[in-house]
Order: C-alpha cells, then structure tokens, then sequence
C-alpha cells in the first residue's frame, strides 16, 4: 500500500481540530475540505489551435499526472475566426490523492517560484467557499523543463471545498498553507520628496 500525501495527512492530524475548535463546529462532517481542484486553460483563438491545444495538453498531463479532456467553444465569433464546437481548451479535475499532491506541490514549490510573490489575493473566492487561482506561466511547476517550453500557458486552478462561506474557505486554505497576501504587507506609497 502507498504512503498517503503529506498534505492529507497533515489536514486530518492538525487542520481538523484546529478548524474544529476555530468555528465550532458540533460535528466532524461540517468541517470543510477540499473536494476537488479544476485546472483548465484556454488557446483561444491562436493561428495554430491544433498544435497549441496538444502543447497544453501534453504540459497539463505533466503536471497533473492526469490525461485532460478538451473543451470547445459554445458559440461561433467570428471576430476571433472561432467555430461553434471548435476544440479550444482543455481541463483537468483532481481529486482523491492526486488532488492532494498536486495542491501540495502548488503551494510548497510552485507558488514561492514566481518572482517577486508576496502571496495571492483574498477576494479570490465566489461567494460559496470556492476559491479560483490565475497561474500565467507553467514554467513555475518543477516538473516543466524550461528548455522544452513551446510557448507559455497560462491556466486557472479553482479550488473548490466544501465551506459554506468564504471565511470558512479562507481559514481552511490558510490552515493547508495557502500563502494568502496580507493586506498590510502591501507595496508602500511612494511620496515626493
């Protein structure tokens, strides 16, 4: 039998009790969890959608370890010379163990990679403890080798949990080590002198 991830064992021996003790809860079923992570990207309308769909989806299953599906578009524009059910993106749904490896990865190694990160935004989350994140460039994730790298891809990666509010969402992101910015830790005001 394999090792669990470490970010799920942490979140059952330290992130439930202290959850548990910060809300209240009566029951260890309300408190929230991850349920899933949806990692999706778009090529959009590039001259080349066949062979920038297959580079997505090649970095993708790296990252992942998952195979994604593709997405298509729901209606034609033809501004952007874009067909009705023409295959323009591809996504991944995590979940389980994979889903724990990769937000562990995300949130140790990825995430401090980016130059000049002071953390991600707060007003991220939708309203129903469901939190999305923008990446801009897949060079971040360790297992990308930058001298292979076609053309950047950027991806949202929408954390979604089981939390009824987002204070809720927030706490149990920044229990799992979320590294959320501060709001005091903003950019000082520079002042003529």
């Amino acid at each position: 039998m394999t090792q669990e991830p470490e970010l799920l064992i942490e979140y059952k021996t330290r992130v439930l009790p202290v959850l548990r003790e910060k809300h209240g809860y009566k029951n260890v079923n309300q408190i929230p969890k991850v349920s899933k992570v949806v990692i999706n990207t778009c090529v959009g309308s590039s001259p080349d959608v066949k062979e920038a769909l297959e580079i997505a989806k090649t970095d993708l299953t790296t990252i992942t370890g998952q195979k994604p599906s593709s997405t298509s578009s729901k209606k034609a524009i033809s501004n952007f010379k874009l067909r009705e059910n023409q295959a323009i993106g591809a996504k991944v749904t995590l979940r389980g163990r994979m889903m724990y490896e990769f937000l562990e990865r995300l949130i140790k190694t990825a995430l401090p990679r980016i130059r000049d990160f002071r953390g991600v935004s707060t007003r991220a989350f939708d309203g129903n403890g469901n939190y999305t994140l923008g990446v801009s460039d897949q060079s971040i994730f360790p297992e990308i080798e930058l001298d292979r790298i076609k053309r950047n891809i950027g991806f949202d990666v929408t954390i979604v949990t089981t939390a009824k509010t987002n204070e809720e969402a927030k706490s149990l992101l920044s229990e799992l080590g979320m590294p959320f910015a501060d709001k005091a830790r903003k950019a000082p005001v520079k002042t003529a002198a």
